[in-house]
C-alpha cells in the first residue's frame, strides 16, 4: 500500500501531490474494524453497566436536566453538515462519482471555519472552558478501564461531570484533525477563484504545496474514521439518551443520576438546573 502520490513538476522535479487513494479505504476499513471490535467487546462484558445503585436524588432535581443549549446544538449540527459536505466532495470523486465539487467543497470549508470560530468564542466566554480538559479523575478512570479491559475486576470510580473521558478524548482528536484541515484548507483556497480573492497558486513552492496536500489529505482520511466512530456511538442503544439530548437539549433524571455526579455537573440551565417542567 502506498502512502503518498508523487509527480514531476514543470522543472522535472519530483514533488508530493497528495496522499495515496489507498489511505481512504484504509480509514474506512479502520473505522469498520473499530466499530465491530467495540461492539463485540461490549457484548462480551460480564460486568453490569452503570455505577451500581443510584444515589438519592438531590432535593428539587427536575425531571429533565438541560445538557445542550440551543446555541450548542445549532453549532453541532452546522458543523456536522459542513463535515459531511466536505467528506462527500473530497472522497466521492476519488471513488469515481464525478460532479462539480470544488465550489461546494470550499463553501463547506468556510462554514466549518465559521462554526469553529463561533465555538471557540462561545466555549471560552459562555461555557465552562475547562470542562472538556482531562483531569486527575479522568486519568484514574482510564487506568481502571484499561485493567478492566484485560479482565481485572475494578471498583467503580466517581461518576463523570458533564463529559466522560471518552468524550473528552474524542473532542481533542477532532480538534487536532479539524485545525489541520482548516489551516491547510485555507491555503488551498488560494489555488481556486473564490469570493474572497483571485487564484494565486504561487504563494508557496511546489514542495510546500505537496506538504499542504498531504496534511490536508491525512486530516480528511482521519475524519472518515472519526465520523464512523461518532455515528456508531450515536446509534448505540445504551448511548441513545445522549444522542437525543443533541436534538431536544435534555437528559432525563434517571439517566442524569446514573451517569453524572450532581456535585460535579448540575446541568446547563440557570443556576445549573432548570425548573420543573409542566
Amino acid at each position: 500500500m502506498e502512502l503518498w502520490r508523487r509527480a514531476a513538476n514543470p522543472w522535472n522535479q519530483e514533488v508530493l501531490i497528495g496522499i495515496s487513494f489507498d489511505l481512504m479505504w484504509a480509514a474506512l476499513i479502520a473505522g469498520i474494524v473499530f466499530v465491530t471490535g467495540h461492539a463485540l467487546w461490549v457484548r462480551s462484558l460480564a460486568t453490569a453497566n452503570g455505577h451500581g445503585d443510584d444515589a438519592p436524588a438531590p432535593a428539587g432535581l427536575p425531571t429533565r436536566i438541560l445538557r445542550h443549549t440551543f446555541s450548542a446544538r445549532a453549532f453541532h449540527w452546522l458543523m456536522a453538515i459542513s463535515m459531511f459536505a466536505l467528506l462527500v466532495t473530497a472522497f466521492f470523486p476519488w471513488a469515481g462519482i464525478q460532479f462539480p465539487w470544488v465550489t461546494i467543497h470550499w463553501l463547506a470549508g468556510v462554514l466549518l471555519i465559521l462554526t469553529v470560530v463561533y465555538h471557540i468564542i462561545h466555549s471560552t466566554f459562555w461555557q465552562d472552558f475547562w470542562s472538556m480538559w482531562v483531569g486527575r479523575d479522568d486519568v484514574e478512570t482510564a487506568k481502571r478501564e484499561v485493567k478492566r479491559f484485560f479482565g481485572k475486576e475494578q471498583p467503580e470510580g466517581p461518576k463523570a461531570a458533564k463529559y466522560p473521558l471518552d468524550h473528552k478524548m474524542y473532542h481533542h482528536a477532532i480538534v487536532v484533525v479539524t485545525f489541520a484541515a482548516v489551516a491547510t484548507g485555507v491555503l488551498m483556497m488560494f489555488r481556486v477563484d473564490t469570493w474572497f480573492w483571485a487564484r494565486n497558486p504561487y504563494i508557496l513552492s511546489d514542495a510546500m504545496w505537496g506538504v499542504v496536500y498531504v496534511v490536508h489529505g491525512l486530516s480528511g482520511v482521519a475524519l472518515i474514521s472519526l465520523v464512523i466512530a461518532h455515528i456508531y456511538f450515536a446509534v448505540r442503544p445504551d448511548k441513545w439518551w445522549i444522542t437525543m439530548s443533541m436534538f431536544n437539549g435534555f437528559v432525563n433524571r434517571k439517566d442524569y443520576l446514573e451517569h453524572h455526579d450532581p456535585e460535579r455537573w448540575a446541568g446547563d440551565g440557570p443556576q445549573g438546573q432548570l425548573p420543573e417542567q409542566t
